[in-house]
C-alpha cells in the first residue's frame, strides 16, 4: 500500500459490519478527531444489505423495503448498501485540509475516478448528477450513462463523515426497492457487469495507490 501521513489511520474491514454498528464508531471517532484526541480515518468496509435515507430523502422514492431502511444524517437521497459493494467512510480534518465542503467533495470524486481508471473503467462526473459516472451500452443504440459510485457526505465541527459507495460485483437487482439517489432515468452498474475486475484486495490497491493525490488535491484548497 502507498505510505499515507502518520496522521491518517487506513482500515480495511475484513468480514461485513451492520450499519448502525459502523454508523456509531464513526459518530464516536469524528468526536474523538474533533477534539484533537484521535487520528483522522479512512475505513473501507462493507455491509449486509440496507437501504439509507439522506437528508434529501423523498418516501415516495423508497418503492419496495424489502431489507432494513435507516434514517442517517448524509447528505442525498436514498441509496443501497449491500455484499460485493465497498463502502468508504472519511473521517478527516478540514481545519488542516481546509474548510470548503465543496472542495472536499470534488476531490472525493476525483480520488474515486482515478482508482476506477486502475481497474480500467473511464469513470467520469456528470454536471448537475452527484456521484460517480461511467458509459454503458444503450438499449436503444450508442453509449448510455451507468451510475458506479455514490457520495454522501456530512460535515461536523469541520470533521467529515460518511463517504462513498462503489459498486463492485453488489447484486444489482437490490437497487430496484429504491429510486437510486432520486434519479429514475439512469441505471446502477458494477465493475463485475463491465467486465472489470470486482474484488475488494485489487480495488482497495487502486484506491491506496491515488490516495496520496487525493489528500494533495484536497489541501490544496485550502
Amino acid at each position: 500500500m502507498t505510505a499515507l501521513p502518520d496522521e491518517i489511520e487506513w482500515r480495511v474491514e475484513p468480514a461485513p459490519i451492520p450499519y448502525d454498528e459502523a454508523i456509531a464508531e464513526m459518530e464516536a471517532r469524528a468526536a474523538a478527531v474533533a477534539a484533537g484526541e484521535a487520528r483522522e480515518l479512512i475505513w473501507l468496509l462493507e455491509h449486509p444489505p440496507v437501504y439509507t435515507g439522506g437528508t434529501s430523502a423523498d418516501p415516495a422514492e423508497l418503492l419496495d423495503p424489502r431489507f432494513p431502511v435507516v434514517q442517517t444524517g448524509r447528505g442525498g437521497r436514498y441509496t443501497y448498501h449491500g455484499p460485493g459493494q465497498r463502502i468508504g467512510y472519511l473521517v478527516l480534518d478540514l481545519n488542516k485540509r481546509g474548510r470548503d465542503v465543496r472542495h472536499f467533495v470534488h476531490s472525493l470524486e476525483g480520488w474515486l475516478i482515478a482508482a476506477l481508471e486502475e481497474i480500467g473503467i473511464a469513470a467520469f462526473r456528470a454536471p448537475g448528477r452527484i456521484g460517480i459516472w461511467t458509459n454503458v451500452p444503450s438499449p436503444f443504440g450508442g453509449p448510455g450513462e451507468a451510475k458506479i459510485g455514490a457520495i454522501g457526505v456530512r460535515v461536523r465541527r469541520w470533521t467529515t463523515l460518511h463517504g462513498f459507495s462503489v459498486n463492485l460485483s453488489p447484486d444489482l437487482s437490490h437497487f430496484g426497492g429504491i429510486v437510486p439517489c432520486g434519479l429514475p432515468d439512469y441505471p446502477v452498474t458494477s465493475a463485475e457487469a463491465l467486465g472489470k475486475p470486482s474484488d475488494f484486495a485489487t480495488f482497495d490497491a487502486a484506491l491506496a495507490f491515488a490516495c496520496p493525490a487525493f489528500l494533495q488535491t484536497l489541501s490544496s484548497g485550502r
